[in-house]
């Protein structure tokens, strides 16, 4: 199976214009992900994916650059304009803001799409402040590890211990975090982008609904790796420091 890693990148963000091409560490924090990808050895190639010119102009230098639409609704949008025009089986969606992502969590997701349409990552959260954080995206997921729901409201619910402390519930379950890498098969990424908006993807805001709510599986990897991305200016000094 031939996968490919295609790392969106934008230039505008409301929190931290032009983030893609912020130094870490002296490199360009698009570049920083690059080469974290190129340590995955599920991936034949890396290709950043972006609508803006000065994006690519740099990231050409160090890796395949492929320009997109500037009106795409999600990720997953300009992800299969890309795919269309690819010569692959599969596809690992990877976030363009983190550049400390690990590269076995890379290979996890890759290898989960041998027996699925679909493939993500999720790991337990250990953190109260976590707890009850929209921000924070939980999943549940069945037997066979394959995801019954994500949501941003914290699932499931303990009713026999609804009382107690979040840190007094996160010990009682192994609630998980869900981590924003996507692996898809080719068709089936082009297949999902051509159905509507669903009404679960609209409530949460969350477009991996839209998978589950037309019958599409999601396998869930489940890792000891919590992403450690760049939202905002601030979060530049962290990173380098683990870098470091």
């Amino acid at each position: 199976m031939k996968i490919i890693g295609v790392i969106p990148a934008r230039y505008a963000s409301s929190r931290f214009p032009g983030k893609p091409l912020h130094p870490i560490a002296g490199k360009p924090l698009i570049q920083r992900v690059v080469e974290q990808c190129r340590k995955a050895k599920s991936l034949s190639e890396i290709i950043v994916a972006t609508d803006d010119a000065r994006i690519a102009e740099v990231a050409k230098a160090f890796c395949r650059v492929e320009m997109t639409r500037e009106d795409h609704p999600s990720g997953s949008d300009r992800i299969a304009e890309v795919a269309a025009r690819c010569q692959c089986d599969a596809i690992v969606n990877i976030q363009g803001d983190e550049p400390l992502i690990d590269p076995v969590v890379i290979d996890l997701v890759a290898q989960a799409l041998v027996g699925c349409e679909m493939s993500t990552a999720a790991t337990q959260i250990k953190d109260a402040a976590e707890y009850d954080s929209a921000n924070v995206v939980k999943v549940v997921v069945n037997l066979a590890g394959h995801a019954l729901y994500f949501s941003r409201r914290t699932i499931p619910y303990l009713r026999d211990a609804a009382s107690r402390s979040a840190s007094e519930q996160l010990a009682a379950f192994p609630f998980l975090k869900h981590l924003g890498i996507y692996g898809f098969r080719r068709e089936t990424l082009l297949r999902l982008v051509k159905f509507p908006v669903s009404h679960l993807e609209n409530a949460e805001k969350l477009e991996q609904l839209r998978a589950l709510d037309n019958g599409i599986q999601i396998a869930v990897v489940k890792v000891d790796y919590d992403s450690v991305g760049v939202d905002v200016p601030g979060d530049v000094e962290r990173v380098e420091k683990l870098l470091k």
